[in-house]
Order: C-alpha cells, then structure tokens, then sequence
C-alpha cells in the first residue's frame, strides 16, 4: 500500500509539472512555446475553456499532491517508533545455580540424628540419676 501511494505521489507531481508549464502567464508561459492560439487543444477547447482546463487540473493535482504526501508522512512516522532502553522490561541479573554449602554430604541416618523438639503439650521426659 506504501508503493502505491508512492507510485502515486510521483505520478502526480510529474502531471502537476507538466499543467504548471503549460498554463500560460502574463508572458505567454511555456504553452505559447508550444505553438501558442491556434493549437490543437486550443481550437478544441478553445482559449477560455483551456485555461480553465489547465487551471482546475492544477488546483486537483496539488491537493491530491498534498494529501498524498500527508498520508505517506503519517504512515512512516507510525511505523517506525523509537523505542527507548527505559521502556523495556527490567530483568533481574540470573546468577549461576550454586549447589547449597553441605549439599553434596551424605544424608544423616535417623538413629544417629540429633535430638529435636519436643512436642507442644508433651513432658520433657528427663533421666534419671
């Protein structure tokens, strides 16, 4: 869709050139340069009719100019964002996995265990001398 419009803002100003240059100015312009009263286009349109011709179709073709190069602008700036480095996600450095100190000693056997706790509510049992 960008090409196409492209394509068409180039066709449009190539057209507009060429309406511009050929209207005729206070001097007689380019179309008298091109044979001036009396040329084909002028005796099918006659003079009146040419220059109004010329002057709608340069008035078209500058808005649609404008309007062309109006949407190509909007459609570049929203396809391309800057993106700022405060804008993406911050994520926590990952440190390497580090086994526990004591993690590769074998386990305690359970006679050998040391003593825990006692329960909440029990009697400490203590030993006799």
């Amino acid at each position: 869709m960008y090409t196409f419009l492209v394509v068409l803002l180039v066709l449009a100003s190539i057209f507009l050139i060429i309406v511009i240059l050929m209207q005729s100015g206070k001097g007689g312009g380019l179309a008298a340069t091109f044979g001036g009263v009396g040329t084909s286009p002028d005796s099918f349109f006659g003079t009146r009719q040419m220059g109004n011709v010329l002057t709608k179709s340069s008035w078209y073709l500058g808005g649609a100019f404008l309007l062309l190069g109006f949407v190509l602008s909007l459609m570049s700036s929203r396809a391309v964002t800057a993106r700022s480095v405060l804008d993406q996600p911050v994520s926590a450095p990952t440190a390497p996995a580090t086994a526990a100190p004591g993690a590769n000693e074998a386990p305690i056997p359970l006679e050998n265990a040391p003593a825990t706790q006692p329960e909440p509510g029990a009697t400490p049992s203590t030993p006799q001398p």
